[in-house]
């Protein structure tokens, strides 16, 4: 339950400004030039922050093709300290994917090979993308926000056209197609516990690399009598006993809870 109300909390928290979902405006405050650290669309008019991802394709497909140290460091710095805690705590699209997980009790088994999809979003559409893709201006292409992103389908689209007409008069097949990927995805989503996050979201590719070296780990104590019953438990369809810091580890605490003899731990070695 604390990572259920933290979840909830935090998807509060990210998108507090009320009065853009009264006006159907976005906030460009201060506070919007800072990266959070979950999914979280940057047009969602209730959005506080900037979606680490967007901001990444933007400063890619600028015209001036800067590198930023900010954006790039505010990621690592992220990844460095939480690893994929993130997503299992904090991530406003991941407490929208845990809410459909539990419109159904029966779950399918990803294959394994699908858990490298998202390594591919997150090379192609949001690195490469904006790259090799511009206007006659030379402003790169957003490949993942613009053709994939269901967070900013669910909560920047649809809060914007629901208070702007105009905005629904230029509706065309792109949206379209994007509704019916935020549908696809929440409908897997239901049978298959967090589709998006383990197979699509470049964000969690990305935090998934650091995990194994994050300041917040699991270990696995001598103690351990590997039953299965870690495994058993784990929604990511990974062996906890085995490799209890694997890149689709979301720190959610079910092996934790689960373990009849309490031997995989939070790592507290000082580092």
């Amino acid at each position: 339950m604390k990572r259920w109300y933290l979840q909830l909390s935090s998807f509060i928290l990210t998108n507090s400004y009320i009065k853009g979902f009264l006006t159907g405006k976005i906030y460009k405050g201060t506070s919007k030039s800072i990266c959070v650290p979950g999914l979280n669309c940057y047009s969602c008019p209730g959005a506080v922050g900037s979606c680490p991802i967007g901001s990444l394709q933007a400063v890619i497909g600028s015209m001036k093709y800067q590198f930023s140290y900010y954006v790039l460091g505010t990621l690592m710095l992220f990844a460095t300290f939480f690893g994929r805690w993130i997503c299992g705590w904090i991530c406003p699209f991941g407490y929208v994917q845990e809410l459909m997980s539990k419109l159904s009790k029966r779950k399918g088994r990803l294959p394994v090979a699908f858990t490298y999809v998202k390594y591919i979003v997150l090379i192609y559409f949001v690195i490469l993308f904006p790259m090799i893709f511009t206007n006659v201006v030379g402003i790169g292409d957003p490949g993942f926000c613009k053709y994939i992103c269901p967070s900013g389908t669910l909560l920047g689209a649809f809060p914007l056209l629901a208070m702007n007409d105009g905005l629904r008069a230029a509706l065309g097949i792109l949206f379209s197609w994007k509704v019916g990927l935020l549908i696809l995805f929440l409908v897997l989503g239901i049978y298959y516990h967090r589709f998006f996050c383990r197979v699509v979201c470049p964000l969690g590719a990305f935090y998934g690399l650091f995990n194994k070296i994050s300041f917040f780990r699991y270990k696995v104590a001598d103690n351990c009598k590997d039953c299965g019953s870690c495994s058993r438990q784990c929604k990511m369809g990974i062996e906890p006993n085995v490799d209890p810091n694997s890149s689709e580890c979301i720190r959610c605490g079910d092996c934790i809870k689960g373990c009849p003899v309490s031997s995989i731990r939070i790592d507290r070695k000082e580092r």
